[in-house]
């Protein structure tokens, strides 16, 4: 099997937050490596700690969070250790970027468009003048925006919706970052502006050669972009793999909950499966599995001990006992078998 090159490489990491006096455990001993060139999707439902983690890679974490424990390791340094605003700017931006769901929450909407996108030329690439001036309207052109001259000069409140999502990935690409992290960059767009934002940021990953991470919880964007996907629960991720490996080999309960909630596999006149329960609050300590309390068909050493990883293949490993060779015999759910199927009939 072909090796990759990791260009980013997290172990054990804990992120903490203070709250009137308490300790949120919000990641709990997570690890990832990050391949060059790939696209890595983490998907998970909401509070699963998808944007919290990938935030400590850029030193965006709110002021009441810090990270307690771990390491990140880019460019061979120790992120996680840094600190200072200083210290951050050096990758933020520069070598990892972000873009975030909403545009509108990125975007000063008393400044003009053209002279956001400058500010960040001029920042990270060190051009200035009418060379970062130039720079910002090739870029708002590479992002598909028409008569980028005039657009240039306009305000935020003066572009649609999908519009505001190209400046926001035009601001973020603009200094051609290694890793690109879109978090939820497509949730508040129609069906067809959707498909063109994952369009327009395949073909800028192409042409920049970035690894991009998706964090989101639409499992059909997912199979559109990934590569890989992560899946997190409660502050950790739970299973990884290849992005058909997930999809048709699942092996985490959890994994499985979220497959069988797609609105694909319906079957007419009936409801769609939900996942019952809500997830663990993240200020108590957990025991064993923290999906189990949710699993109506947990083992009882669910409950008592934390799984550790399990291989599936070199590529698939999940965090589940189910795997455990001790482990009574449990069939996948019919989503899952179902996906298989029909990959079989499409060949």
């Amino acid at each position: 099997m072909e090796q990759k090159e990791v260009i980013l490489s997290a172990r054990d990491v804990e992120i903490q937050f203070s709250l009137r006096g308490k300790k949120l455990n919000a990641i709990r001993k997570c690890s990832l490596d990050l391949y060059k060139g790939e696209t890595l999707a983490i998907v998970g439902e909401s509070g699963s700690g998808k944007s919290v983690f990938t935030k400590s890679f850029v030193g965006m974490l709110d002021a009441n969070g810090s990270i307690t424990g771990g390491e990140i390791m880019f460019e061979g340094k120790d992120i996680a250790k840094y600190k200072t605003e200083r210290e951050w700017l050096t990758i933020r931006g520069k070598k990892i970027a972000m873009v975030m769901q909403d545009p509108m929450t990125s975007l000063n909407p008393l400044k003009k468009i053209g002279k956001q996108i400058k500010e960040s030329i001029e920042l990270h690439q060190g051009l200035k003048g009418e060379a970062a001036k130039r720079a910002a309207i090739e870029m708002l052109e590479k992002v598909g925006i028409p008569n980028p001259e005039k657009r240039y000069n306009q305000y935020p409140h003066e572009f649609s919706g999908g519009m505001r999502q190209r400046v926001v990935i035009a601001i973020a690409v603009a200094c051609r970052p290694d890793i690109l992290i879109c978090d939820e960059p497509t949730t508040a767009l129609d069906v067809t502006i959707q498909a063109q934002i994952l369009d327009l940021i395949r073909n800028l990953q192409k042409e920049l050669q970035m690894t991009v991470i998706y964090i989101t919880h639409d499992l059909g964007v997912v199979a559109n972009v990934a590569d890989r996907v992560a899946v997190m629960y409660a502050g950790q991720i739970v299973e990884y793999g290849l992005v058909n490996e997930i999809f048709y080999d699942a092996w985490h309960p959890y994994t499985w909950a979220l497959l069988s909630a797609l609105p694909q596999l319906g079957v007419k006149g009936e409801d769609l499966p939900t996942i019952e329960g809500t997830p663990p609050n993240l200020f108590n300590e957990i025991k064993g599995d923290a999906f189990a309390p949710r699993n109506k068909k947990a083992l009882a050493i669910d409950f008592v001990k934390e799984p550790p990883f399990f291989e599936v293949s070199e590529t698939h490993k999940a965090k589940t006992w189910y795997l455990d060779p001790r482990a009574p015999k449990i069939e996948q759910p019919p989503a899952v078998r179902m996906l298989r199927e029909q990959m079989r009939e499409r060949g």
